[in-house]
């Protein structure tokens, strides 16, 4: 293995251990989201590292799955987060989305 493998490999550890760290501290749901996809990230570029290094395409179809679940897993978060705060928005005080529908429902 050469001296630039290895420095690699170091790289991608040591950013793979700060975005663990930042998974552990992070205090919102949206900086865990952020660090999962990072790290997914992360492991992507060790495989093709690895495959680059060792000439082995064996785990180019691993190194696919994982780019596509971070891609997958971030959109649809994003999603669900703004979903949340749209319905936050429309609903007056407190109101849930289906107490919104009801009261629309009430006045026609």
């Amino acid at each position: 293995m050469t001296v630039v493998a290895v420095v690699c490999f170091a790289l991608l550890g040591a950013g793979a251990l700060l975005i663990l760290a930042r998974l552990a501290i992070g205090p919102s749901l949206l900086d865990r989201v952020v660090s999962t996809d990072a790290l997914l990230i992360t492991i992507a570029c060790g495989i093709a590292v690895y495959c680059a290094v060792y000439r082995d395409i064996s785990l180019e179809p691993v190194l696919l799955v994982v780019a596509l679940l971070a891609f997958v897993g971030s959109v649809s978060v994003a999603r669900y987060i703004g979903g949340m705060l749209v319905r936050a928005e429309e609903s007056p005080a407190g109101n849930t989305a289906r107490d919104a529908a009801q009261d629309a429902g009430d006045r026609s």
